[in-house]
Parts: structure tokens; C-alpha cells; sequence
């Protein structure tokens, strides 16, 4: 393609950089950087200026001449997000530019602020700075600021044994038979299943254990949409279920029919896995399934 003629590519170089004096007061700072700390310089009226100026940009007087240390940290006033960042800036990936109120100065400075994403940037948000491995007295002494550390995340694991005692441990050992055992409380007549030692609604010792059969009556039930290991597939129902004989259901998983057909009033019985796969665990019923008797109507 021919060069447009009415074009001309023009270069302003200065071989081996544009040198210039800092003056004492950005010196002063610039120096401070190098020694990774942060300084402002106080006006006349008490202002701290960060970064510092020789002159109060409020009232064109010189300043006082006191430096004052500020930060490290500070306060995000304002910002703007950089989804693509150009080769020339200071970050790699997305950043943000922010104004930052240093800790103890009145003005704001302009950094990079490297947070995770643009959801974790807001006005207000504390900031520190990330401090270069080598820095030389300029203001990329400071690679950038990061957002202070407001939450950490630790790994939480509890292991403990769980040891079935007194009524727990008669029933499961029932259980385990491929027996389901209760107890009748003497003095309200109410039948429990699991077995209990004391009756929870009169307080009464119930002594004896009750062998119940493995049918029952779905009392009220729910259909479940997220899977479950114990269940066969998913829609699953979990029921309670008040076996013949109890005062109080229990819950168990209910199968071997289509979800939407299982309903209150219906008649199950356990299903139970082989005798020789058994243990004192309520895994030893799979689920309960319909019986195909007529429903019960419930009260």
C-alpha cells in the first residue's frame, strides 16, 4: 500500500534519557522512597501534601520545609478499572488506577492497585503497598498496592469417633438382626422407635425393649432433586414413616416407586440388604417400598 504523502513520521529522542533536577522537596521524597518509606511535606496551613510539592497549590506558598511519614497504607478515593492492560503499564494482568489518601496526608496519589477483579475494587477500600526488590528512588519503587487483608481461608478438618451407648447401641444391635426394637413407656403407654431408655413426653424409664414389624405408614414425605449416595436415583423421596405399633415415625428413604406417586397414607416395609452384608447400622435397611395395600387414612 503507498504511503499517504500528506503523512510524515516524526521521532523526539533524548539519547540516554531527559536528565533533570528533583529539587529539595521531590528529592526528599524520592529519597525516601528509596528507603521504602513514604513521606509528605506540610503547607503553611497544616496540610500534608503527598506526593509533596514546593508550593501550597491552595494559596501559591512555599512550604514549610517539614516533612511528615504517611502511610504505607491508605484509602482508595477513587479509581478506574484496566481490563487490557498496555505494555507500558505497570501490571501485567487487569488493574485499577486509584487516587490513594496515604495514612496522614490530605491529598491523594495516583498508583496501581492490583486486586483480583473488578468486583473486589471500591472507594473506601484499604490499601498497601508492594514494595520492588530493589528500588532505586522513583515512584515505581512501589510496584503497586494491594488490597488489605480482610479474610483468610484455613482447612478445617475434625476427626473424632462416635461411640453408640446404652439405648442407641440396643438398637442398632437389633438393627444388625435385622430386627427394629422400641420401647413402651409404662406410664403414658406411648411405643418408641428408636429405643429409648426414658419416655421424652412424660420423662418415665422405659425398661424393656419392643420388637416392631418392618411395616408402616408414610406419614409426610419429600421429594429430593439433588443426589444423595444412599439413594437409587435422583428424583429421590425421604419420608417418615410410623411404623405399625410406634407412637412416632422415623425417617427413611422410600424407593422401588416413581417419585411422583409416592403420597401420605401410603403402605411400606423395609427393604433390607442381604443378611450376610448386615451391620449395626441403619444401612442395613436400603430404603422402604410400597407394600401394594390399601392406604391408610391418617388423622
Amino acid at each position: 500500500m503507498p504511503s499517504d504523502p500528506l503523512v510524515a513520521q516524526h521521532v523526539l529522542e533524548f539519547p540516554g534519557g531527559y536528565t533533570r533536577t528533583t529539587g529539595p522537596v521531590v528529592g526528599r521524597f524520592l529519597s525516601e522512597l528509596r528507603a521504602r518509606r513514604l513521606v509528605g511535606v506540610r503547607t503553611a496551613e497544616g496540610r500534608v501534601l503527598v506526593p509533596p510539592l514546593e508550593y501550597d497549590p491552595a494559596t501559591g506558598e512555599p512550604v514549610t520545609g517539614e516533612y511528615v511519614e504517611v502511610g504505607p497504607a491508605g484509602t482508595v478515593t477513587a479509581w478506574t478499572w484496566v481490563a487490557e492492560p498496555l505494555a507500558a503499564h505497570p501490571l501485567d494482568g487487569p488493574f485499577a488506577w486509584a487516587l490513594i489518601e496515604l495514612d496522614g496526608a490530605d491529598t491523594a496519589l495516583v498508583h496501581a492497585v492490583a486486586a483480583e477483579n473488578v468486583k473486589a475494587m471500591e472507594t473506601g477500600m484499604r490499601v498497601w503497598p508492594v514494595w520492588r526488590d530493589r528500588p532505586t528512588g522513583h515512584i515505581t519503587d512501589i510496584e503497586h498496592f494491594a488490597p488489605e487483608v480482610t479474610k483468610i481461608v484455613s482447612p478445617v478438618r475434625a476427626e473424632y469417633r462416635l461411640q453408640a451407648g446404652g439405648s442407641l447401641r440396643v438398637f442398632l444391635e437389633g438393627v444388625a438382626r435385622g430386627v427394629l426394637l422400641g420401647g413402651r413407656c409404662e406410664r403414658c403407654a406411648k411405643v418408641y422407635v428408636p429405643y429409648r431408655a426414658s419416655c421424652p413426653e412424660c420423662g418415665g424409664i422405659i425398661a424393656d425393649t419392643r420388637e416392631l414389624p418392618d411395616t408402616g405408614t408414610i406419614t409426610t414425605f419429600a421429594i429430593n432433586n439433588l443426589p444423595d449416595p444412599r439413594a437409587p436415583e435422583v428424583p429421590f423421596v425421604s419420608a417418615y414413616i410410623l411404623l405399625d405399633g410406634a407412637d412416632i415415625p422415623m425417617i427413611a428413604l422410600v424407593a422401588d416407586v416413581p417419585a411422583h406417586e409416592v403420597r401420605q397414607g401410603m403402605r411400606v416395609k423395609a427393604v433390607w440388604v442381604p443378611e450376610s452384608e448386615r451391620t449395626a447400622s441403619m444401612a442395613n435397611i436400603r430404603w422402604f417400598a410400597p407394600t401394594g395395600e390399601p392406604d391408610v387414612e391418617l388423622s
